[in-house]
């Protein structure tokens, strides 16, 4: 009997401890694996209000991934602190792929360089997953002060030290360092008056409340080709596809004014890499669509997402140029 439990029931033993010892471990592997993800409703977070460019490129992956992955895809606004609190939210929830952001230049290139402290590093708390697409920024104004191109409105600006007032979606968005590059380079004094959104910011422009607005053209078109604002110049080196009736600041005197917007997609840190080539695998998927790509260019945003890889080389040289010009303006900020 005892010969019969020995030569039985100890490889029993063995089997059963084999398969113990790594119960947690599979269980985590299970957890990271792609193949059984996604469990349950995703959300993208957005660090600005309904309506702008991140917004609009967050519901074209939503409305895409609910339809293929059968799951509820929502789009969380949060705006306020140029994307900090946000941005803030998602370094700081799990990383498992249910939790992403639509990064901003501001957000990765530029806060770090403008706030003395964050609660979130721009770096090194963030998976990058995909550059989405970028837009060049204009500068518009209300109709009322009757100016219609560069020029004219530096010197109207020049006549009215600190009179006139500029607009943006937020303190160290790009928007923001388009009027502190415009002071830089050509001696205006005019006065920065930060939102937390579009959806603020247009109606006081078009109802005079603020001179002028850096905004994106994808936010912006609608209203500049109804006529209610006045379209000033683009802030890229080239003209927009979207808009080739508008020049750029560049070409009206500033040669070298550059002021691009550009959105990622980025999870928390520590993204198991299967989850960060599925979801990169599903952004290319999406905007590289016929239709979407169409969409998007009508509205001034110009698609083209890359590999992680890309999009870390990108988010390290932007860092640098915005860090300079932060430096040079002297402006630096609370969180």
């Amino acid at each position: 009997m005892m010969r019969f439990t020995s030569t039985v029931l100890k490889p029993l033993f063995i089997l059963l401890a084999t398969i113990a010892i790594p119960v947690h471990a599979h269980a985590q592997v299970l957890k990271a694996n792609s193949s059984v993800w996604p469990k349950q409703a995703i959300r993208i977070v957005v660090t600005f209000t309904p309506g702008g460019a991140p917004d609009i490129l967050a519901r074209v992956l939503a409305e895409s991934w609910q339809q293929s992955l059968g799951v509820p895809v929502l789009v969380e606004n949060r705006p306020g602190y140029g994307g900090n609190i946000g941005a803030d939210i998602v370094a700081k929830s799990e990383s498992d792929g249910y939790t992403l952001l639509i990064g901003t230049v501001g957000i990765h290139s530029i806060n770090g360089a403008l706030y003395e402290k964050l609660p979130f590093h721009p770096i090194h708390d963030f998976t990058p997953i995909s550059f989405l697409a970028s837009t060049p920024n204009v500068l518009v104004v209300n109709k009322r002060l009757g100016v219609n191109n560069l020029p004219e409105l530096i010197e109207l600006a020049k006549s009215k030290p600190n009179e006139l007032t500029f607009g943006s979606s937020g303190v160290g968005t790009s928007l923001h360092m388009s009027g502190e590059l415009l002071k830089e380079m050509t001696g205006v004094q005019i006065r920065h008056i930060p939102y937390k959104g579009r959806a603020q910011s247009l109606p006081d422009l078009v109802s005079g409340r603020i001179s002028m607005l850096f905004d994106n053209l994808s936010s912006s078109l609608s209203l500049i080709k109804a006529g209610e604002i006045q379209a000033i110049g683009v802030t890229s080196l080239r003209r927009s596809p979207a808009a080739p009736d508008i020049p750029t600041m560049a070409e009206q005197g500033l040669p070298g004014f550059e002021a691009i917007s550009w959105f990622s997609l980025m999870a928390p840190a520590n993204l198991p890499s299967n989850l960060q080539q599925r979801l990169n695998t599903l952004t290319r998927q999406t905007l590289n669509q016929a239709d979407v790509k169409s969409k998007l260019l009508a509205s001034g945003l110009d698609p083209a997402p890359g590999s992680p890889q890309e999009l870390s080389k990108l988010i390290q040289a932007e860092s640098a140029k915005w860090g300079r010009v932060v430096l040079r303006s002297g402006a630096k900020l609370e969180p």
